[in-house]
């Protein structure tokens, strides 16, 4: 592809070269016309002027040594034109998803080939962070996804090998079995929210935040934490079972991360056009610098991965179904404790 582009650039400088030349050539030959002396000449005779056929034939001469210098000059100056391309295109073609790390850097131009550049280190850099981001998700997932596996058969091995076993043991070995394979079913669940908010929206339909918030928040079992809804309408596009999911996961976190007698507060508005979700929760005292964090897969706030509540997907699949829908995701830290997550659709 280089050689091809650096061909045509030696063309389109020779070929108007080479029109101009013909033009500026042409022109005397054109307006030349042989003229005879009249009256008689004094002296010796004029020089006679050369014909046509010779000027025609110096001019043919001099085109094709022009043609030929157009072409030469046209080949070394497409070619130090495209020196910068040919090494961005070198380099990005040695990076692989093995050395992402790698970076083009600057050309030493400013023009561009520079802005090129810089636009593909910026893609390599995300490419970098998504891949590494995959590497952690697929880790912790294995992770999450063995723990139980090994729970379950460490349980069975031991009823399995206890010769004074009863009905009453092995009924508790199988309801705690079971416990686990509920905890597995809901990690599968999670993952599978996730994937599915991070796919895209195959359509968009009118619905009403107010009246999933309401399903959402009147489905909930009471534990001990009161569910308070200020539901005003608002209307938007998106996918109705994803924006549940979202909802739910909301607010499955905001009644599982909360104090003995506490609160959360379900929103729903209209503000500037936009329909806006806000979830607020009590609970304990969240540091601002942790806010990210949370929002990535499998990421709790100071719990044991082996004894925590969830699998810390909650946010994850929120964040992901947000950005599905190009919705604007805010999560603040209150002081008194707990959190206030906004979410709104454009």
């Amino acid at each position: 592809m280089p050689r091809t582009l650096r061909t045509r650039l030696t063309l389109l400088y020779a070929i108007p070269f080479l029109a101009s030349g013909a033009l500026l050539l042409g022109v005397p030959i054109l307006t030349f016309s042989q003229t005879s002396p009249v009256g008689q000449f004094v002296g010796p005779r004029p020089t006679p002027e050369p014909g046509p056929e010779r000027i025609i034939g110096t001019s043919a001469a001099v085109l094709v040594a022009m043609l030929v210098v157009a072409l030469v000059l046209g080949w070394l100056i497409s070619g130090r034109f495209l020196r910068p391309l040919r090494a961005i295109t070198a380099t990005a073609r040695d990076i692989s998803a093995s050395n992402l790390h790698r970076r083009l850097g600057p050309t030493g131009r400013n023009d561009e080939f520079t802005e090129l550049a810089a636009t593909l280190d910026d893609l390599f850099a995300r490419l970098e962070a998504a891949f590494a981001s995959q590497r952690r998700f697929i880790a912790n997932a294995s992770h999450e996804l063995r723990t139980p596996l090994t729970a379950e058969r460490s349980l069975l091995q031991v009823a399995l090998a206890d010769p004074d076993a009863t009905v009453d043991s092995l009924r508790s070995a199988s309801e705690e079995v079971l416990a686990l394979g509920r905890a597995q079913e809901q990690l599968i669940d999670g993952l599978l929210q996730l994937a599915s908010g991070e796919q895209g929206l195959d359509r968009r339909e009118p619905l009403d935040l107010a009246a999933i918030a309401s399903a959402v928040a009147s489905g909930r079992e009471p534990r001990r934490v009161t569910i308070v809804t200020d539901l005003a309408p608002a209307a938007t596009a998106g996918d109705a079972s994803l924006v549940e999911s979202l909802v739910s996961n909301l607010v499955e976190n905001a009644v599982r991360h909360n104090v003995v007698d506490g609160s959360v507060l379900v929103q729903t508005s209209t503000v500037d056009g936009q329909a806006s979700l806000t979830i607020r929760n009590t609970g304990p005292v969240v540091p601002p610098e942790e806010l990210d964090r949370l929002l990535q897969p499998f990421q709790t706030l100071g719990q044991d991965r082996l004894h925590r509540e969830g699998h810390g997907l909650g946010l994850a699949i929120v964040k992901a179904i947000a950005d599905t829908h190009q919705a604007a995701l805010r999560v603040r830290a209150q002081p008194e404790g707990g959190l206030a997550v906004t979410v709104r659709f454009p």
